[in-house]
């Protein structure tokens, strides 16, 4: 059983209460099964939920005149989100260093990115590196936050998962193409199809409520990498960030960027894999992955 927040534990004991005279079986099963995996990963989000809605609520209504410019005060509200959230005890402080370590890798990206012209940000406000304001290092804490949170909220365990070492390998290998693809010929098409080579036979099984589903990893990836697309898509509606093709107006983001965050997926689960040492299923059917038991395992409805 991987650690959840008191929080979490509350809203679990209640849920199993609720839950409890849910049917085993039929369409009712099915539906019940359907919503707690909306709740569960709506609550996965709520980091990069909180943002968005900041960085929509600022497009809308933030004014122009305001003493204090739009990025900072995006910087401000990103920083109130995090202290919040582990005020209130919605992340815990091993996930924390976690999105730590996103924020600093995101950064990075983000000096390098707009320094070559990939991207540009209003330049406003005094809370910023270069060109770079400091919110833009929590949108990549949001993805990081979401990655360590879903990992425990539906318990996930992985069979066929590849050597740990041979996927550090492989992130490492992504994020330099991030910055070498400027100079030199770009691997990405290379590098997908390592993935899927590498990650190709590895299965995710996760747990809803009463059931364990499986799901091939590498379509977990593109299904996450297309939410965050999505994500990316309000982000620039709101004026987070643009790209030189949106200068004179406002477009969709191109398809093709689901590659690249199909990538940074590959980077993410890597960071979080060296956190949380990713289990087989046969730890799940009776062992918590530390040596103890898990209590109840095949019906006990689990915010974890």
């Amino acid at each position: 059983m991987r650690s959840s927040t008191q929080v979490e534990q509350r809203i679990d004991e209640r849920a199993r209460r609720f839950l409890a005279k849910a049917p085993a079986g039929g369409l009712t099963a099915r539906l019940t099964e359907f919503i707690v995996f909306g709740l569960k990963q709506g609550w996965a989000c709520i980091f990069g939920a909180a943002l968005l809605a900041v960085l929509t609520a600022a497009r809308l209504w933030y004014p122009d005149t305001a003493a204090l410019a739009r990025n900072d005060f995006l910087t401000l509200a990103a920083v109130t989100i995090q202290v919040l959230m582990v005020a209130f005890k919605l992340e815990t402080l091993r996930e924390l260093r976690v999105i730590i370590l996103f924020h600093l890798v995101g950064t990075v990206m983000e000096l390098f990115k707009t320094d070559v012209g990939s991207w540009s940000y209003e330049a406003e406000g005094f809370l910023r590196l270069g060109a770079v304001p400091l919110f833009s290092g929590f949108m990549y804490a949001a993805v990081g936050s979401y990655m360590v949170r879903v990992y425990r909220l539906f318990d996930l365990r992985f069979a066929s998962y590849p050597r740990r070492w041979i996927t550090a390998i492989m992130g490492a290998a992504i994020y330099a193409n991030f910055f070498t693809h400027h100079y030199i010929w770009d691997l990405r098409w290379v590098l997908l199809a390592a993935v899927v080579v590498i990650y190709g036979r590895c299965v995710m099984h996760f747990r809803v409520f009463r059931k364990q589903f499986r799901m091939p990893l590498v379509i977990a990836f593109l299904l996450v990498a297309l939410f965050i697309w999505i994500a990316e898509n309000i982000a620039t509606w709101s004026g987070a960030w643009l790209y030189p093709s949106q200068m004179d107006g406002w477009h969709p983001v191109g398809l093709e960027k689901l590659v690249a965050w199909f990538l940074l997926m590959i980077i993410s689960v890597v960071l979080v894999a060296w956190v949380y040492k990713p289990q087989p299923p046969a730890a799940a059917e009776g062992d918590d992955g530390d040596g103890g038991t898990r209590r109840g395992a095949a019906v006990e409805p689990s915010a974890r």
